[in-house]
């Protein structure tokens, strides 16, 4: 992810000295990160679309279309067509978003988070976090374990930084983005071990970080939320300490793929049907897609802790978080589940672009920041 690094050195003029693993068997980052940019500055106006209107999409909001426009000019191939390892050279909407900043000249303020990166011990090696802590603050902070997302393939630490930054700054907790190891490397179910793993340092080692260790949270965007899920599953069957608070992003929760908002994505951005299908054959054989631990609709969600579901409108995952609310509901679940029109998968980083970013950020701070309260 050399290109992201570079364009946020220069968004920030300070160094993010990290080289973070996409999927490779050695596993090996930097033991020190640094990254100091802010995620949640208002959006400018100044970024508007230049073209009309994608056909998936006529309900498409400006900004959003601005970030897509400008993913569309590197003319990468679609991943479909690419191994992982083509794939994980592919531009991103975060690159694009950073791009659409230096353009317009966007200020970013400065930072009020540290970073420090770290490996820790998982079974069969060792995976890479790295800490955000807020500036100036008291001690011991509220904690928040946080997985990216990718298809379980593509995509880093790094390539979300937004989204672990923002959450940061805007819930005054320590977040722990966490490098699991990715597919097609390593299958189903190493990154749901790994996911678990971290979970269970930060609670041991919560107080080293300077952090409350009876109030952590999870956080996961995509297959990251899919994660997310899988680690309350297994701390509520192990007996272990429970998250006091979950926040799902347009979580990966069904396999089935025969949804509406699947039948609506042969050509949406930057995710369709067939990129879903693609992840899914790179992640795990055909025999486990039916494994609840994938297919979180079908899982046992009884027992789990308070979730914030968001969802955006023109995104396959649409019909997924929606059924998993559903799912969760039905099992005694409280959930604050949220659609947002106009927006597409990925969206909930571009805070300094999209409008409905900086809204969703915002949500899911307060319901985080109302459940640390307790």
């Amino acid at each position: 992810m050399k290109r992201l690094i570079t364009l946020i050195i220069v968004v920030s003029g300070l160094l993010l000295a990290a080289s973070c693993n996409n999927g490779n068997t050695t596993n090996q980052q930097a033991s020190a990160d640094t990254a100091h940019t802010d995620s949640n500055p208002v959006a400018s106006p100044s970024t508007k679309p230049t073209g009309p209107k994608p056909a998936w999409g006529q309900d498409i909001h400006p900004e959003m279309q601005a970030v897509l426009e400008k993913l569309a000019s590197y003319n990468d191939a679609p991943i479909p067509t690419l191994t992982a390892t083509q794939a994980r050279q592919n531009h991103t909407p975060a690159e694009a978003v950073m791009a659409l900043v230096q353009q317009n000249n966007i200020p970013i303020p400065p930072s009020m988070v540290d970073t420090v990166g770290k490996e820790i011990p998982v079974d069969g090696g060792t995976i890479h976090i790295r800490i955000y802590t807020p500036k100036n603050t008291g001690r011991p902070l509220p904690m928040i374990v946080y997985y990216h997302g990718g298809g379980w393939v593509i995509a880093d630490i790094n390539t979300y930084n937004a989204s672990a930054l923002g959450l940061a700054q805007q819930t005054n907790a320590i977040v722990v983005a966490v490098e699991y190891r990715k597919a097609p490397e390593h299958k189903f179910p190493v990154a749901v071990n790994d996911a678990f793993s971290a979970y269970k340092w930060v609670l041991k080692n919560a107080g080293t970080l300077q952090g409350d260790g009876k109030k952590v949270a999870l956080v996961g965007e995509s297959a990251g939320g899919n994660l997310a899920a899988n680690v309350s599953i297994i701390a509520r069957d192990k007996g272990i300490q429970a998250p006091v608070y979950e926040v799902l992003i347009y979580p990966v929760a069904s396999t089935v793929m025969n949804a509406a908002s699947y039948a609506k994505s042969d050509s949406t951005k930057p995710l369709d049907k067939a990129m879903m299908q693609w992840f899914f054959k790179q992640y795990a054989p055909m025999s486990s897609l039916s494994d609840p631990r994938i297919n979180l609709v079908k899982a046992n969600l009884k027992g789990l802790p308070a979730t914030t579901i968001i969802t955006a409108e023109l995104d396959p995952l649409h019909d997924d978080g929606q059924l998993l609310s559903d799912a969760m509901k039905a099992s005694g679940v409280t959930v604050n589940y949220k659609n947002y029109d106009g927006v597409t998968h990925e969206f909930f980083g571009m805070a300094i672009i999209v409008p409905e970013a900086k809204d969703a950020e915002a949500l899911a701070a307060t319901d985080l920041k109302n459940a640390f309260a307790k």
